[in-house]
């Protein structure tokens, strides 16, 4: 296995490790069902993600 084979894979795991990898799956997506769609841009996409996540109640209390 070639060293730039580990370091794609490594790399792949680090970006679904961390969600990094959610906003490119949201554009695919979005893009695949239609082409024409607006797309957020990753801030708004990661506050909308935050946004969602601190209002489940399963999560628990976020104190900061």
């Amino acid at each position: 296995m070639s060293l730039r084979t580990v370091l794609a894979r490594a790399r792949y795991y680090v970006r679904e490790f961390t969600g990094e990898a959610a906003y490119d799956r949201h554009v695919a997506h979005a893009r695949s069902h239609d082409p024409q769609a607006r797309v957020p841009t990753r801030r708004a996409f990661e506050r909308a993600r935050t946004d969602a996540r601190e209002a489940d109640p399963r999560e628990g209390f976020r104190c900061c």
